[in-house]
């Protein structure tokens, strides 16, 4: 690799993605690589940039958040010999998380000159009818979506905190939905406030939703949070910050490759923190569709 092609979400984490450009370039360049800069102007932008850098044998480089690395996953999966390449700049920056990418942008450039190429899977959300839409965290719906909404909206003082004002927030309006699970034709129905399908282990700014998935296993792990009185989701709240939530009796994990998932009133579905679907609509696992810089250690 001697070329990359850098994107950046100019409005990611406050405007510091931006801020920190020029140390980035430098950082890069240090290291002998050719570095081409592209200031996003929405994601249909990062998309087309992505397609055409990968098109000509650069490797694609985002600094931003997990929104922009779900989407241009989603223009790079599938193309032979495309390479992404993550420095984190935004609120959740739950896929770096995941893959032990550091915050710090030295040494996240690091990772971009001396780090291994892995392949890893990525989801797949399709609404009936419709054209399929590309995750690399989680996909979730019910109490969630109302919660990502709410966290989308909030003032971005509060980082990743975002995601904690949102599900509190969610969870004080909340009334119980009832899932329809359909999986290898056997259907199943669950009462409560949320349905997930994880690709990776967390979302919402370290939130350890699915502690057990893993990018490369071409599986999601479907998280399944049936009803408990307020009160005790509230205190349970914390758990999921340390994955021990999964052992609470009202917690179900189905380890799939598809799931079809409908509920009793209509949900959006959110991914990588920004809308991807709504229900009724089918989730699946795409093994080993994009390579990936991860730390070599």
């Amino acid at each position: 690799m001697r070329s990359v092609a850098l994107l950046v979400n100019p409005s990611a984490g406050g405007g510091r993605a931006a801020a920190l450009l020029p140390r980035a370039e430098a950082a890069l360049r240090a290291h002998g690589l050719q570095v081409g800069t592209f200031l996003t102007r929405d994601i249909d932008h990062a998309c087309s940039l992505a397609g055409r850098a990968a098109q000509a044998g650069d490797a694609v480089v985002t600094r931003g958040g997990d929104g922009l690395e779900g989407r241009v996953a989603g223009e790079l999966r599938g193309r032979p010999g495309s390479v992404l390449g993550i420095l984190p700049g935004g609120r959740g920056n739950d896929l770096a998380r995941v893959l032990n990418i550091p915050r710090d942008l030295d040494e996240a450039c690091a990772v971009i000159v001396h780090g291994v190429e892995r392949p890893l899977d990525v989801g797949e959300a399709q609404e009936d009818g419709q054209a399929h839409r590309t995750f690399m965290g989680i996909a979730s719906l019910g109490l969630d979506s109302e919660a990502n909404r709410l966290a989308n909206d909030a003032p971005s003082g509060l980082g990743n905190l975002v995601y904690v004002y949102g599900a509190l927030r969610a969870l004080a309006a909340w009334s119980p939905a009832r899932f329809e699970l359909e999986v290898e034709g056997e259907r199943s129905f669950a009462v409560g406030y949320s349905v997930a399908a994880a690709n990776s282990g967390a979302y919402g700014g370290g939130m350890r939703l699915a502690p057990d998935a893993r990018l490369d296993d071409g599986l999601l792990d479907v998280v399944v949070v049936e009803d408990v009185p307020r009160l005790r989701a509230l205190r349970n709240l914390p758990s999921v910050f340390r994955g021990t939530h999964v052992h609470q009796p009202n917690v179900h994990v189905l380890r799939v490759g598809q799931v079809h998932v409908d509920a009793d009133r209509p949900f959006v579905v959110y991914a990588d923190g920004d809308p991807i679907a709504r229900t009724p609509v089918t989730l699946r696992a795409v093994p080993h569709a994009l390579t990936v810089l991860v730390p070599s250690g």
